[in-house]
């Protein structure tokens, strides 16, 4: 009987999901497989569940090849809020091999998507931030913020403080509690998000915010502005930006309700005003001027979800990890 492997969360983290270094390697090589057509993906299919635009489920289909060898399609149920003791957030992705069309498992993908946006994070960065970082400012204190602590600290060392803020102060006590043991790096929360972003070389923002709030006096010479999250940042915050960079553009910037693509529907930003995408800063090498101010919109490209599954499925199969499941 033939059979497939499903992971659970608990499966994902044994066969590897949380290993940082293989995660920035899945986005560099993904991207290499990108620029050389062995990899692709079809805009998003969304289907509302409610008047609030956050409220959604969507199908996210990409291939993957080279040594990926994988199709998938990562399924997300995303609420603007949990719902009693359920996540807000719920996702599977489903693999099969590019090569055969064999079906070949099924992970639970949420931490994977917050591991991929953090990766691409820590890659735009390290490409955007070639002289040293000392101060990271991060707004919001949800899963993606979590993540991109741990990120910061795993992948940084050499931080000297890491500034938090959330509308919320109390949200942050989870972070504060996880956080800080073992490291060098002071963590120092704010009530005010102003003083967290007050010597900070790069922001990241990663919070639900349907409202922006970030404006331009946010930006400052040299300093990279991330945004991970919903709507948080105004207009004129990107247009006060020297040099605007993404992840990619592509047909989601028509539907998507991040800031920078409704500024672009909005008739106030050009596609031709991106500065570089990710090609260009991990293939080509593109580079800034030291002084720039630097706005980086992270879409998520679901091209990420299904290299980073199909690297866990196989890890997962040679370990024997998870549940099998007759396939036919």
């Amino acid at each position: 009987m033939s059979t497939i492997r499903h992971l659970s969360r608990k499966d994902a983290i044994e066969a590897g999901a949380l290993d940082w270094a293989a995660a920035v390697e899945d986005i560099q090589a993904t991207i290499r497989l990108l620029r050389s057509g062995e990899a692709g993906m079809v805009a998003e299919s969304v289907m509302p569940l409610g008047a609030d635009p956050r409220n959604k489920a969507y199908g996210l289909p990409a291939f993957v090849g080279g040594a990926y060898d994988a199709a998938g399609l990562k399924w997300t149920v995303h609420r603007a809020e949990p719902i009693g003791d359920l996540p807000s957030i719920s996702s599977t992705t489903v693999i099969n091999r590019l090569s055969d069309g064999a079906p070949v498992g099924s992970v639970e993908s949420a931490l994977l998507t917050r591991m991929r946006t953090a990766a691409v994070s820590a890659a735009a960065i390290k490409a955007l931030k070639t002289d040293r970082i000392g101060s990271v400012a991060l707004v919001g204190a949800g899963a993606h913020a979590q993540t991109h602590l741990d990120m910061l600290l795993s992948l940084f060392p050499g931080l000297e403080t890491i500034h938090l803020w959330n509308r919320t102060r109390s949200h942050l006590d989870p972070l504060l509690a996880t956080a800080g043991q073992g490291t060098a790096t002071r963590i120092l929360p704010h009530a005010d998000w102003h003083e967290a972003l007050a010597d900070a070389d790069v922001v990241i923002c990663c919070t639900s915010a349907p409202q922006p709030f970030l404006d331009k006096s946010a930006v400052r010479p040299g300093r990279l502005i991330m945004q991970i999250g919903f709507h948080e940042v105004m207009f004129e915050t990107i247009a006060a930006t020297d040099l605007v960079t993404v992840d990619l553009w592509g047909d989601f910037a028509e539907k998507s309700a991040k800031s920078l693509f409704q500024m672009y529907r909005a008739g106030g930003f050009s596609p031709e005003q991106v500065a570089a995408d990710l090609p260009a800063l991990l293939v080509d090498g593109w580079k800034p001027p030291a002084e720039a101010s630097l706005y980086f919109s992270s879409f998520g490209l679901n091209v990420f979800d299904i290299a980073f599954a199909a690297r866990v499925l196989a890890r997962a199969n040679e370990l024997n990890i998870g549940t099998l499941l007759p396939s036919i």
